[in-house]
């Protein structure tokens, strides 16, 4: 078997080389022209005067848009549930909603002189009072009918009040999360080329087809003249799932000037365009009696929203499957702020959900005196608490006793603050991890070619995660044939369509998908061998038929794959394979379908200075079948790095006079750097997940940054004994409570 095993990536060499081409760097249609976004300099008001006359005499200048020219396009279509398949208009009108919000598009020979020209653009607005402060208008906030993927805005089971009262040991407290962006190597960008009627369109994107629905119905075209083209992304983490101003203003440029017209977002851009993590504020409550046992749980959760645009993180949702509590409630408030729309960001809900439970969970087990492992382990689920469903499996107990076992757990410091070594304090923190597995439409053609080859087509996208490597190792074993006679092809809006790389879902639906197309292959080979008077297999029973070597092979009669491609389908043959929505799918109601880990850290912080140093970092984890370890460990690596800037570096912050994030490029927004994380390892247990899916197969990209957070958190109590909630983790929130030697 070639699934399961650590096969380097596939598509390694071309990346290194320089030869796997981004969409800013295609080059096909020849010369482009360049565009450069011009941002809105208010929060909110409206644009009254716009003088782009200095601007069009400039040297090189081809076009400048602006609401007063730009094209008719589409409404934004609330009709359709996901919204990213909806239209994303641009330009139309004078109305400013939001800091850095396009107010032109400029469009010239060179990027120097299309940014050249930019600058000479005037624009006089009448400025409105905006909402930018989300203390200020907490109070505002209203029910959402739905949070993320669907999920009920508020739960309640048992009566939550009476248990929460009756507990003899009870946490209240409230945890804060700031607004937080995705920041993907590679620029969003594309390169729009129009083709007679057609428009190709490069672009970096997460899902091709909601670029290609959305671009579509942005610019009222017949879908089948717009072609996604979209082999290669440079990173997402949720800010690649729709396409942004950038796509759609090329896209209305080179339709209108008749040539290709290419766009990149600068890096300052990026945190008033793509969307962000809102910003929260969460209500942890836990009643425990003194054997530890939850009596009751509740995680109540106010966010910021766009009040165009509602987005309602499923922050709260977190709380509902992790631990067992007969008494449960969960809420979500939102605040309309004049801000960017909130967007899904790596792990949206898991990731500041937990870590609010999750510190909340270590303050328990201080009220209690207990072992943090050991009050986990004692609430343990036997079915899923607000669900009443069987799991399709978990194993959180053993990542915990697992990790504990390989981390050293048994000496971390039972009281907070007694480790000193010279000026640093040290302590260790743990923290549990889950992450729901969600299943979305995928289809996947494999092709068998007349020489034995497999063809793998969808429009399944690798944003660096590994699919290409993924499908390459479940089509070899699903047909029998060494890894180099597969090939895979993705991410163009002609292949069957997917859902994408996003969620956690892009390894488990389209290598389902894949695995499926192979199974009804190999039906298909077997039928004409068994039937055909000249093959080998000619009447051997289907059931004793193994594909291996490129052969399939019955008892001692072999044929290779070719010949029986050749001799029955010259022009090749193919199969598609698909999996369903969760809702079409029995096994997603009738069990709790989930990923899980733990997270042990070691800290140091000085006594003096307050600065924190990770010393090392451990995390275990449950996701069903790895498809591949090697890129799966990858994943889940930099998914606890990302928690490790969640706890300690990341916090976009809003001037509440303009609504401009003061941090805006990556000198002021800290992310980790090498030296930010020393000694750090992931692992995975063995497992199988059959009702997850036919591989066994569950997500990891995101599982890793689920609880990271809070076990750096905790650790840096149990260093200090200083408890900070409000993230991240700052010099100036521990400096004043560090303890002061005699």
């Amino acid at each position: 078997m070639i699934t399961g095993r650590a096969l380097n990536r596939v598509d390694g060499p071309l990346k290194v080389t320089g030869r796997a081409t981004y969409a800013y760097e295609q080059w096909e249609a020849g010369q482009p022209l360049y565009g450069v976004v011009v941002g809105a300099t208010i929060g909110k008001g409206r644009i009254t005067r716009i003088d782009t006359a200095e601007a069009e005499r400039a040297p090189g200048v081809r076009m400048v848009m602006t609401h007063r020219n730009a094209p008719a396009q589409g409404p934004r279509d609330e009709s359709i549930q996901f919204e990213y398949w909806r239209a994303q208009p641009v330009l139309t009108g004078p109305e400013v909603h939001h800091h850095g919000e396009p107010v032109a598009f400029v469009v010239a020979t060179t990027f120097e002189e299309a940014r050249g020209a930019a600058g000479l653009i005037h624009v006089e607005y009448a400025e409105g009072r905006g909402r930018f402060d989300f203390a200020a208008h907490e109070t505002e906030a209203y029910v959402p009918k739905v949070v993320n993927a669907g999920l009920p805005a508020d739960t309640a089971v048992g009566d939550f009040a009476a248990g929460f009262a009756g507990a003899p040991v009870r946490v209240d407290q409230r945890y804060t999360t700031p607004y937080e962006f995705s920041m993907p190597m590679e620029p969003h960008a594309c390169l729009v080329e129009p083709r007679g009627e057609d428009l190709i369109v490069h672009v970096s994107c997460q899902i091709v087809d909601a670029a290609w629905t959305s671009v579509a119905a942005t610019l009222g075209m017949d879908p089948e003249r717009v072609h996604i083209v979209s082999p290669y992304v440079g990173g997402g983490f949720g800010s690649k799932l729709g396409v942004h101003a950038e796509t759609i203003l090329a896209a209305l440029a080179a339709r209108a000037l008749r040539r290709p017209v290419k766009a990149a977002l600068t890096r300052q851009q990026l945190f008033q365009l793509v969307g962000m993590r809102p910003t929260s504020s969460q209500r942890v409550r836990l009643g425990a009696g003194r054997d530890g046992r939850l009596a009751a749980i509740a995680h109540d959760v106010t966010m910021h929203t766009s009040p165009d645009v509602e987005y309602a993180e499923q922050t709260a949702a977190t709380s509902r499957s992790l631990y067992a509590a007969p008494h449960r409630a969960t809420s979500h408030r939102m605040v309309p702020l004049d801000l960017p729309r909130g967007a899904d960001v790596r792990a949206p809900g898991e990731a500041p959900g937990l870590l609010a439970v999750e510190s909340a969970m270590d303050e328990l087990a201080d009220a209690l005196g207990m072992d943090p492992v050991e009050l986990r382990v004692r609430n343990e689920p036997t079915v899923d608490p607000e669900r009443g469903v069987p799991y399709s499996e978990r194993h959180l107990v053993d990542c915990l006793r697992e990790g504990a076992r390989r981390f050293g757990w048994e000496r971390r410091p039972a009281t907070p603050a007694s480790v000193r070594e010279g000026r640093w304090l040290v302590g260790y923190g743990m923290a549990a991890a889950i992450r729901g597995h969600f299943q979305a439409p995928t289809a996947v053609r494999v092709r068998l070619e007349a020489d034995g080859t497999a063809v793998v087509r969808t429009d399944m996208t690798d944003i660096g995660t590994g699919t290409y490597t993924v499908l390459t190792q479940v089509a070899a074993d699903g047909l029998g044939l060494p890894p180099d006679r597969v090939r895979i092809e993705l991410g163009r809006s002609g292949y069957p369509r997917s859902w994408g790389s996003g969620g956690s879902w892009g390894a488990a639906n389209s290598g389902t998908a894949t695995d499926r197309a192979c199974a009804a292959l190999r039906s298909q080979l077997l039928d004409a061998a068994r039937s055909d008077p000249h093959s080998p297999l000619h009447g051997l029973p289907a059931a004793d038929a193994v594909f291996a070597d490129g052969r399939v092979r019955i008892g001692g009669a072999s044929e290779t794959l070719g010949a029986l491609v050749r001799r029955h389908h010259p022009e090749g043959l193919e199969a598609v394979g698909e999996t369903l929505f969760m809702a079409d799918d029995p096994n997603y109601a009738a069990y709790s379908i989930h990923t899980y880990g733990a997270h042990f850290a070691e800290v140091g912080v000085d006594a003096d200075t307050a600065e924190i140093r990770l010393r090392r970092m451990l995390g275990v984890f449950s996701v069903g079948r790895a498809l591949n370890p090697k890129t799966a460990r990858s994943q889940l690596i930099g998914g606890m790095i990302w928690g490790v800037g969640a706890a300690l570096e990341e916090e976009a912050v809003v001037d509440p006079r303009s609504g401009a994030f003061v941090t805006r490029d990556l000198a002021h927004y800290l992310l980790p750097a090498h030296a930010d994380v020393p000694d750090i390892d992931a692992v995975l247990l063995d497992g199988h997940d059959a009702r997850a899916n036919t591989l066994g197969a569950k997500g990891v990209g995101e599982l890793g940054i689920c609880g990271a957070g809070a076990a750096i958190a905790n650790a840096v109590h149990n260093a200090t004994g200083i408890r900070v909630r409000n993230f991240p983790i700052t010099l100036e929130k521990l400096l004043p409570g560090l303890p002061v030697e005699d």
